[in-house]
């Protein structure tokens, strides 16, 4: 039996388009932000993360009248513990295992900002109207696989209390019954001691 277990969560990171902008003058469209997931040794849990599952990058700014170019969107960072894998649930894609502190990964690349119309300028028409708008940004759904090493193990015999003292101590809820052998799989619980998990 090993120490591993694995914690898993869903998200959606979505990642939003730009625009460029027509009109006289007008800038291009400003990039949007990206979803990046940043490894953290504050973080032990993907607790944290449990109550917002959304995250949304902010869209570029539209660029402006005499040849403004449009503000990029901000990224939007997602804190994580160490050791915490990220996957694409669609594809079963593996996009980072971050293994050390501040490592980061681009999760959800935001979309290019379009060209405004000074873009389109010639010689013959030196005042365009068209303008392209900005490309999509990535939405993808995540799971996220949290790599544990448990800092205390219960080794007993058989219907000793094991699981029942893991429930009574903590969130986890394994199987209980009057019978050997009933917990087949490693059960893990998080415990607060003085404050601390």
């Amino acid at each position: 039996m090993t120490g591993r277990k694995l914690a898993v969560l869903l998200l959606v990171a979505l990642a939003l388009l730009t625009g460029g902008c027509g009109g006289d003058d007008g800038g291009d469209g400003g990039d949007g932000g990206s979803v990046i997931v940043q490894a953290t040794t504050r973080l032990s849990t993907l607790l944290d993360l449990r109550y917002q599952k959304h995250y949304e990058a902010e869209k570029g700014e539209t660029g402006g009248g005499s040849n403004c170019h449009g503000r990029r969107g901000a990224d939007v960072r997602i804190p994580v513990p160490v050791g915490t894998m990220v996957f694409d649930e669609n594809t079963q894609e593996l996009l980072a295992d971050l293994t050390k502190d501040g490592e980061t990964c681009v999760i959800a690349k935001g979309g290019q900002g379009g060209r405004g119309n000074t873009q389109f300028a010639t010689s013959t028409n030196r005042v365009p109207t068209q303008f392209e708008p900005g490309t999509p940004g990535e939405e993808r759904l995540l799971r996220l696989d949290l790599k544990l090493l448990a800092d205390v193990g219960l080794v007993g015999y058989p219907n000793a209390g094991k699981s029942t003292f893991i429930a009574a101590v903590s969130a986890a809820r394994p199987k209980i019954a009057d019978y050997p052998f009933t917990t087949l799989t490693p059960n893990l619980g998080v415990v607060r001691w003085t404050g601390e998990q």
